[in-house]
């Protein structure tokens, strides 16, 4: 499974790059997996167990070279919301069970398939996360007392609005101490590690000038351990299974597009290309594999690979090192994370929620006032004041709804008739003067799908005695054909046959002629009423049309209709000559 390939010519200057970046990305890792696990509603340890089984495995195991993998911003609110209403432990059981989805999705190699997510479900809902996180800070920001989290959006900012008289002012000092530190450096030094440099600055700063007046992780969540912890199996039962199944799939969704999307960014940045099967395959390993030492659910991280990236890494070895790194800074430092505030964290993950918003995106498919916009604007409210589940479903349908409106819209149906001028066929030959009662000819554009089957099936022509005899569909520019759209066929050549007509076609593509065969309704058709070109299918027509309906009609759709007509014999009489052969038309 291991993609050993992406180890070919490896030499000491690509383990010296590795390491400097392995220990770049380690350092950086820390204080990011401490947050988000606080955010998510655990311990900061886990955060950090998390980083360093999760972000091994994923960078031994996946598909893509660079790829830094861990706990993220995008897992805060659903990983929260699980661990209320379910508790801790059923929180580690959803993680391996969306690890198991993770590498069945991959193994059916089902990767391809997370790109067709629209892009405005996923900046809607990317947009949301980043609200929840940003406003789930305040709090802390703000050093509010007696703060009580919930899983609603209106609940949590109803709860920070009851309690703001309870502001610490020391918090408040501590917080703004890490953001200065965190803009400063992002603007004059990128890249210096500006989260932990911000961090230190601000606890530092906290110890030395108001020691005990701000909340610690100490003395929050207690001292953090210098060791991992011990290897331990949750208990599995079918009646948990059952109960987290819809929050593993979500769990397995967000992960495969966030891990995936951190692959492509890292391909477009490094030149490589990732493989997304390998690449579920490896994140559902990690998945499995963390939860069984306390880590909760990770995937790719798109700031730390891309940071990998610019510090110089030459392959996964540098993901397997910033694991390494996590783990001894554990074993060395645990103790003195004991005593860094919460305020000093709570920045970190405004500036994350911040980079995350795609507020340019967000703005910019907004303004285009379309239904992408309205998926957008749904999924967004819907991932802000409901949940993340209800926001993808929905956003997901909407999305699927406008799509098939769009394409229904694309199928056109149109009557034409052959222009003599051009030696081709258009709708602008068509008139009440000038048509033909017994051959009706239309061109069909677009999927002939259920989307576009309502179109189809009002615009050609009906049973009875007034309706063409025979009816030819040129169908070159139908690209796709389903079960609905062969039904509307069916159909039209049930009325067809009731009246004594046929139907002829012409040019049609692959895709829809397999599919009439599968179900017979080619050789009820007929194989020699299918045309290469529309031509012969006319004089195919023409030579199956009533002569005696011919007589006196003077509608003249095509050239033979002066003969077929006995106008020509008239004109010949008064020394006139036409002409009467089907010529190339068509």
């Amino acid at each position: 499974m291991i993609g050993w390939s992406r180890f070919q010519d490896y030499s000491l200057s690509s383990l010296r790059k590795d390491l400097v970046s392995g220990m770049i990305v380690g350092v950086i890792a820390i204080p990011l997996g401490m947050a988000f696990a606080i955010a998510s509603g655990v311990k900061p340890e886990y955060g950090i167990y998390t980083t360093i089984v999760a972000g091994i495995l994923i960078s031994l195991l996946g598909g893509s070279r660079f790829q830094i993998g861990g706990p993220t911003g995008a897992f805060i609110p659903i990983l929260f919301a699980i661990g209320a209403k379910y508790g801790y432990e059923n929180l580690l059981i959803a993680g391996m069970m969306a690890g198991i989805i993770l590498v069945l999705m991959g193994t059916l190699r089902l990767g391809v398939l997370i790109k067709f997510i629209p892009k405005p479900v996923t900046i809607g809902f990317t947009a949301g996360i980043a609200v929840i996180i940003f406003t789930g800070q305040i709090a802390s920001f703000l050093g509010l007392k007696g703060i009580e989290r919930h899983e609603r959006f209106v609940d949590n900012m109803h709860e920070i609005g009851l309690h703001l008289s309870t502001m610490n002012p020391y918090s408040l000092l501590t917080a703004a101490i890490c953001l200065a530190v965190i803009l400063l450096t992002a603007r004059f030094a990128p890249r210096v590690p500006g989260s932990l440099i911000g961090l230190i600055a601000a606890s530092v700063m906290a110890a030395l000038l108001f020691s005990g007046k701000v909340a610690t992780i100490g003395s929050a969540y207690g001292d953090i351990p210098n060791t991992l912890p011990s290897f331990r199996f949750p208990e599995i039962t079918w009646e948990r299974i059952g109960s987290l199944l819809r929050p593993a799939f979500l769990i397995a969704m967000l992960g495969a597009i966030e891990s995936l999307l951190s692959a492509v960014v890292a391909d477009g940045m490094s030149g490589t290309r990732h493989d997304s099967n390998r690449e579920l395959i490896g994140q559902g390993i990690a998945n499995i594999a963390a939860p069984l030492f306390g880590g909760i659910p990770a995937t790719g991280a798109i700031a730390r690979t891309a940071t990998n990236i610019k510090s110089g890494a030459a392959s996964p070895v540098s993901g397997v090192i910033h694991g390494a790194v996590v783990f001894l800074i554990l074993l060395l430092f645990a103790p003195y994370a004991s005593s860094i505030p919460l305020a000093a964290m709570s920045p970190i993950l405004m500036v994350v929620a911040w980079n995350m918003s795609e507020r340019k995106a967000f703005l910019r498919l907004l303004k285009t006032k379309t239904g992408d916009s309205l998926v957008l604007l749904i999924t967004f409210l819907l991932t802000v004041f409901a949940d993340l589940t209800a926001a993808v479903e929905v956003g997901l349908v909407l999305a699927v709804i406008l799509f098939v409106k769009r394409m229904g819209e694309v199928h056109l149906v149109s009557k034409v008739l052959p222009d003599p001028e051009s030696v081709k066929v258009g709708p602008h030959m068509v008139s009440e003067e000038h048509d033909c009662p017994q051959i009706g000819i239309y061109t069909v554009e677009g999927p002939l799908f259920f989307g576009a089957a309502y179109r189809f099936e009002h615009t050609m022509p009906g049973g009875g005695p007034d309706q063409p005899r025979v009816v030819l569909l040129r169908m070159s520019k139908v690209p796709l054909m389903d079960t609905t759209g062969e039904s509307n066929l069916a159909g039209l050549v049930r009325h067809l046959e009731s009246s004594g007509g046929k139907l002829l076609i012409s040019c049609i593509q692959p895709q829809p002629l397999e599919l009439l065969r599968k179900t017979g309704l080619y050789e009820r058709i007929g194989v020699s009423r299918f045309y290469e070109h529309t031509g012969e299918a006319i004089n195919e027509a023409l030579r199956t049309v009533s002569r005696e309906q011919c007589i006196g009609c003077r509608h003249a759709a095509f050239r033979e209709c002066a003969a077929l007509s006995g106008y020509e014999e008239a004109q010949n009489r008064l020394g006139f000559k036409a002409r009467s052969k089907a010529e190339a038309v068509r």
